[in-house]
């Protein structure tokens, strides 16, 4: 502790030029007691003293701090009490200087450059006696109190001991600051008290303290456990690592000490606040403590401090400033003192790993997509609200159970939180309502929600036998009324409301705000009432309450505009709302009350976060006897009942501690005084209507087919998990027929892949790898009707040229599958096979050709034929044939002509003129045979030509390979077919199979665009007129009229139109890689189309404009697109504007258009203005001459007017002319102003008006009531500015508005 006094207190001279360093001890020889002032429990004796005489520097006078025991307990003194301290302490530092320095060759200061108190010292003039008698004082009156500075030096300046006036000290018991004093850690119930308080609104169910006491620390191994103690019939115990849990700290624990032979039960826990002190056991006061909060179970066992206190500092020779280690003698005392709390909701301090609400609460949550949190607070609302969910069951859905009826999906939803074990996806519901993967992540208001949900289900509910179920739980009656005061008249109408909203802000209580709402209001004065037959009367305006429903919804205005910051805000100011609520307070008088309006609170719907950041979640309370139940999405706990209440009414923190700065918000990360959860909508259901609303929902209650439909659904499900768990075991081998082949129109013998349009595809086998192959032929065999000796396996490979053909047959028909796999096929490659099938039989046996071969003899080689048939456009398999490698390729026509069942003769094979041309199989004169051209399919994009009088072994034929042939056409039938369309070269067809896709078509604006759909095969080279002739043809429209549009593949909106190009070919549109379409976030096989009124070729004349028609003021704006030729010009934008307004043709001649930009007026364009000059990013308004601007005078003049907010730079709004007539003061112009621009009541109140020139910068001039607007308007380019807030930045996260399809 450093007490630093000014230099003139004791001495103001410099000696020896650097000053003296006085430093007696007890060791030079002789008992030093410079100050003895007994405060407390502690003797400050000054075994050290500092002082050194700087002229300029203020003297030190050092206590040491091993003699200091209550940190800061000094600032805490009185002024009086320091002022006498202090004096003594220099009386007593004076006389011991003069007598020890009188050694020295020091010469006295001045007494002139001293203070008073200084010069009365060097007199010795100073009487000591009252200060003893101070001191007396100090220790009679001041008992136990300690004066002390703690771990740091307390240093006190500019001292009251320099006042002239004598102080006078009063210390009283009461002042003595007792509590604060330090206990000893041998005093267990001092420190329990001090170290381990009890936390607020927990139960305490016991508490145990135990010491270990550690001998020879530095021999001890790297992990110890201390002795065992018992609490709360469980045994625990100390964990030490001495040496640090790979850190350079001592890392101490408290663990639960179940042996492996004596393990807890089931699912025990226990919930444990417990400090681990670690002490001197010879100098008590020498303590290092930590305190911890944990969920004690089986798993996690053990919880501590990996640092708890620095290795160094144990066994430094002070510990913290004391004379004293805290390791003496290589012994130290750890103490647990250990507390278990009682867990009302079963969740207290839970980390939730492992955490199953169906098991703990017999209830399950809802999966957040993104930020659909609100709408899972809403729907578990509805949930419970028993009556609701059987009404939502009652509507019969059986024969409209799709995808898009949002009854149908909210039945299955229910029904699922009622029998699921898991958490419950909303995918399917928010897929009926319409919503696109935007709305999942934007928030919406629940309110708004709440009520199209019921309008929607009140639609589907009409003509069933749930019809109005839902009015009779939600729906009540107010009444709003003008009643006059003086006369008997009253004007009121009732009226049905589902939920209410409430006024927060400036309210306290959830009464307080229903008195708001009923709040009556006196018409009198300037605002008397005008009633009918009796003129302007004094009136009383209000709302009364008729009815209230059986479940009452109250919504909480949480979020309201701030006038001040501009924006919309969360009010979180302390709100208050009952568990037992009485209405009848706020109903009329002559409401119906023979039964009680008394409300019990079944829902607390609560927001935390702000406006721009935050998170929905609920607490409800699903039995009317029950506890309250917090549903935070996918997470359902237990709660108390100041959990669901009073922790949401909002307001201030309780029990900040004074300087603290606030909580941190977990969602939108700043601090915060107040509490940022609070309820925003309360659910009250009506005492005397609970047993019906919050009746048992049984399973009889659920619609039959939905409980088929699930089952069916779960156990499809629970037999592809086992699928899973069994792949291992099993193999997927798919296998190609000759069926399948010869219905096949494209390359190799069929397409691997899933194709639904397709007549036959491969089937796939699940086959036991353990199996033998001749257990799956006999499989397949079954799967054919056929007898297994009458198949034969062809194991299929992947060429190089990435086609797949049938290599060898499977002749060991032993080996099992697994081993097959192995020897045939590549571990990443799927395993295939083709199906020989023969009905010839052989003494029983197929006779396979390649099979008993005589020695020497070469096998022959498996071929496969296709047909195109040029005239019906296809390519189609025909069958396999065996031929032999030495054959010629003109030996294999007589073949196809067998297939086929065309005419045949010997002398029927020619070759071609040249041998590069293909083989042609052609007629003597007398013979009809048709000639015949051959093509082999080498690959997808290689179809070659084969010649006459090779041998397949030249031809490079082998198993597997395909030949394709086809009819030789006349030149008449070739043009006939190439007219058509078609193709007339089975090299050409190939090709168009090769570039073949098939496209999607969709009408860009039709009301229900499924019945429209449809798709067609094009060609990816096909041009924009040829795919547009095709499109055409389908829709039997004329395809000059057709223009399409790319598709975003993100959103399924239109991306762009597509423009008429005779060179770009379809590929380049759906798979564009530059140009105008490059987009990756593009579909590739859809397009929107649209039938026009006109020709592409003429609309290419057109220029598509968007006008703006203000049918009232500024407050509405209709938008109206309109074609109008390039070259037009103004006026041809009226008749349009006309038609589709229903103006009459008085009323189109007063229509006029003027151009806007920046929110401000550029120009009124005459009709003859040409569009051309009115540039795209432009803005037109289209609107009907004001009555007041036609009949305008000849002093009147015609100014512009916007809108701004703030800065005249910052625009927004719709700008319009205004008419300002001389001499007319601005609160009459205000008047007029309020009827041209629609704007009314309190929010034309809140507009300020100023007159501005054009410039964005210019400097506004706001007008009183007492001004002329004309007086004020007198350059050319001054406009009347209107100032006021942008509505549309008030909500700067909310997206569009919400919907339920």
């Amino acid at each position: 502790m450093n007490l630093s006094f000014t230099q003139t207190a004791l001495v103001t001279r410099r000696v020896a030029g650097n000053g003296i360093a006085l430093r007696p001890c007890g060791g030079m020889g002789r008992d030093v007691d410079l100050l003895s002032l007994k405060c407390g429990l502690v003797q400050i004796a000054a075994e050290y003293v500092n002082v050194c005489f700087f002229q300029s520097t203020p003297v030190a006078f050092v206590i040491p701090q091993s003699l200091d025991r209550t940190p800061n307990t000094y600032r805490y003194l009185s002024p009086p009490r320091r002022s006498t301290i202090l004096r003594l302490g220099i009386l007593v530092l004076h006389l011991y200087l003069r007598s020890t320095l009188t050694s020295l060759s020091w010469e006295p200061p001045l007494r002139d450059s001293m203070d008073p108190v200084s010069r009365d010292l060097d007199r010795q003039t100073t009487d000591p006696r009252p200060a003893m008698d101070a001191t007396a004082d100090v220790q009679t009156q001041m008992g136990d109190m300690q004066i002390g500075g703690g771990t740091e030096d307390m240093v006190v300046d500019d001292y009251d001991v320099l006042d002239d006036k004598p102080d006078v000290a009063e210390i009283t018991p009461d002042d003595s600051p007792d509590e604060n004093a330090e206990p000893l850690a041998n005093d267990y119930d001092a420190m329990r008290e001090r170290i381990l308080p009890i936390l607020p609104d927990l139960e305490s169910e016991y508490e145990a303290t135990d010491t270990w006491r550690i001998e020879n620390y530095r021999s001890m191994t790297r992990k110890e456990r201390g002795p065992k103690f018992e609490c709360g019939g469980h045994p625990w115990r100390i964990l030490l690592f001495p040496f640090g849990n790979n850190v350079d700290f001592a890392s101490l624990y408290l663990e639960q000490a179940h042996e492996d032979e004596d393990k807890p039960p089931d699912n025990w826990y226990a919930c444990v606040q417990f400090t681990l002190v670690m002490w001197n056991r010879t100098e008590p006061s020498i303590t290092a403590c930590h305190t911890a909060n944990h969920r004690f179970t089986a798993e996690e066992s053990d919880w501590g401090f990996t640092r708890f206190t620095e290795l160094r500092k144990m066994f430094a020779a002070r510990w913290e400033g004391s004379a004293r280690p805290m390791v003496e003698d290589e012994a130290v005392n750890i103490t647990a003192y250990v507390r278990i709390y009682k867990d009302p909701t079963g969740v207290l301090w839970h980390n939730f790993v492992n955490y199953h609400s169906k098991k703990e609460t017999g209830m399950v949550g809802l999966k957040n997509q993104g930020a659909t949190c609100y709408l899972n607070s809403l729907l578990q609302s509805l949930y419970f609200t028993n009556a609701f969910r059987k009404a939502i069951y009652r509507i019969p859905t059986e024969n409209d159970a799709e995808r898009k009826n949002s009854a149908w999906a909210l039945q299955r939803l229910f029904y699922l939180l009622q029998t699921n074990e898991e958490a419950v996806s909303t995918q399917e519901l928010t897929a009926s309502f319409g919503w696109e993967t935007k709305h999942i992540f934007e928030q919406q208001d629940v309110q708004e929600l709440s009520r199209i949900l019921m309008e929607r289900m009140e639609e589907r509910m009409k003509g069933t036998d749930a019809e109005n179920a839902l009015a009779k739980m939600f729906v009540g009656k107010m009444k709003t009324y003008i009643s006059c005061i003086n006369v008997d008249y009253e004007s009121s109408r009732i009226e049905d409301f589902w939920d209410i909203q409430l006024n927060v802000s400036g309210n306290k209580s959830l009464d307080d705000s229903f008195k708001d709402y009923i709040q009556v209001e006196t018409m009198d004065g300037e605002n008397k009432y005008f009633a009918e037959g009796h003129g302007l009367q004094d009136a009383r305006k209000g709302v009364i309450f008729e009815s209230f429903p059986q479940v009452l919804h109250l919504q909480l205005k949480r979020f309201e505009y701030d006038i001040n910051r501009d924006a919309m805000m969360k009010v979180n100011d302390r709100y208050e709302f009952p568990e037992v609520f009485d209405a009848t307070p706020y109903l009329s008088e002559g409401a119906d009350k023979s039964e009680p309006y008394t409300y019990n609170l079944h829902g607390v719907l609560v927001h935390s976060g702000d406006l721009t950041a935050g998170h929905y979640y609920a607490f409800l309370k699903p039995t009317a006897d029950g506890h309250f139940y917090r549903f935070d999405d996918d997470k359902v706990t237990r709660a108390t009942l100041k959990e669901a209440l009073e922790e949401n009414f909002g307001g201030d923190y309780a029990n900040m501690v004074n300087g603290h700065v606030g909580v941190r918000n977990p969602y939108t990360r700043t601090l915060s005084t107040k509490r940022s959860m609070s309820a925003y909508m309360l659910v009250y259901i009506r005492q005397s209507k609970e047993k019906e609303l919050l009746l048992n929902v049984s399973e009889a209650d659920t619609p039959p087919h939905l409980a088929k439909q699930l089952n069916e659904e779960r156990a499809a499900m629970e037999k592809r998990r086992r699928d899973r768990e069994e792949q291992h075991l099993y193999l997927a081998i798919s296998v190609v027929t000759e069926d399948i082949f010869k219905s096949y129109q494209g390359f190799d013998l069929t397409n691997w892949e899933t194709d639904p349009a397709a007549p036959l595809i491969p089937q796939t086998y699940r086959v036991l790898r353990a199996s033998t192959m001749g257990d799956f032929t006999k499989s397949v065999a079954e799967s054919l009707q056929l007898p297994a000796e009458q198949i034969r396996l062809w194991v299929m490979v992947n060429r190089q040229n990435k086609t797949t053909r049938p290599d060898q047959p499977v002749l060991d028909l032993n080996m099992t599958v697994n081993e097959a796999y192995s020897r045939y096929s590549s571990r990443d490659k799927p395993f295939r096979f083709w199906v020989e099938t023969t009905t010839n039989l052989e003494d029983g046996n197929p006779p396979w050709p390649n099979v008993n071969l005589a020695p020497g003899v070469a096998p022959p080689i498996l071929i496969f034929l296709k047909h195109f048939d040029a005239e019906g456009q296809t390519l189609q398999g025909v069958g396999h044939v065996y031929m032999k490698k030495t054959a010629k390729v003109a030996e294999i026509i007589p073949t196809i002509q067998r297939m086929m069942g065309w005419p045949t003769s010997k002398d029927s094979v020619s070759a071609s003129p040249t041998s590069s041309s293909p083989l042609s199989a052609s007629t003597n004169s007398l013979s009809p045979t048709p000639s015949i051209l051959l093509f082999e399919e080498i690959k997808h994009s290689m179809i070659e030509p084969m010649k006459a009088k090779s041998t397949l072994q030249q031809a490079e034929i082998q198993d597997g390979d395909i030949i394709c042939f086809q009819k030789t056409l006349s030149e008449k039938e070739s043009s006939v077919i190439a007219s058509a369309g078609g193709y007339t070269d089975a090299r050409e067809f190939y090709d168009y199979l090769l570039n073949r896709i098939v496209v999607k078509f969709s009408p860009k604006f039709s009301a229900d665009q499924e019945d429209n759909v449809f798709s067609l095969a094009l060609s990816r080279k096909m041009s924009y007129d040829q795919f547009s002739a095709k499109v055409g043809e389908h829709l039997r429209t004329d395809p000059t009229h057709l223009r399409f549009s790319t598709i975003l593949a993100s959103t399924g909106k239109p991306r762009q139109v597509v423009r008429r190009n005779a060179g770009a070919t379809l590929s380049q549109i759906l798979l564009p890689t530059l140009g105008a379409y490059a987009n990756s976030n593009q579909r590739v096989d859809a397009l929107f189309f649209e039938v026009l009124e006109m020709s592409i070729s003429e609309l290419e004349t057109k220029r598509s404009i968007r006008v703006f028609w203000l049918p009232d003021g500024i407050t509405k704006e209709d938008p109206v697109d309109i074609l109008a030729p390039k070259v037009g010009v103004v006026q041809d934008l009226i008749p349009p504007i006309a038609k589709k307004m229903n103006l009459s043709d008085e009323a189109e001649s007063k229509l006029r258009i003027y151009e806007c930009h920046g929110g401000k007026i550029i120009k009124e364009h005459n009709p003859g203005t040409v569009l051309a000059s009115i540039p795209d990013y432009s803005t037109l308004y289209a609107e009907l001459i004001p009555e007041e601007e036609e009949n305008a005078g000849e002093e009147d003049r015609a100014i512009y007017a916007f809108h701004f907010d703030k800065e005249p730079s910052k625009t927004h709004g719709v700008p319009f002319k205004f008419v300002a007539k001389p001499g007319e003061l601005f609160k009459d112009t205000k008047e007029r102003l309020s009827k041209r621009t629609g704007i009314k009541g309190k929010q034309f109140e809140k507009v300020r008006f100023a007159v501005t020139q054009r410039s964005a910068y210019a400097r506004p001039i706001y007008l009183s009531d007492e001004d002329e607007l004309c007086a004020v308007t007198l350059r050319s380019d001054d406009q009347l500015a209107l100032d006021h807030v942008n509505r549309t930045k008030l909500y700067p996260g909310k997206g569009d508005s919400i919907f339920i399809r």
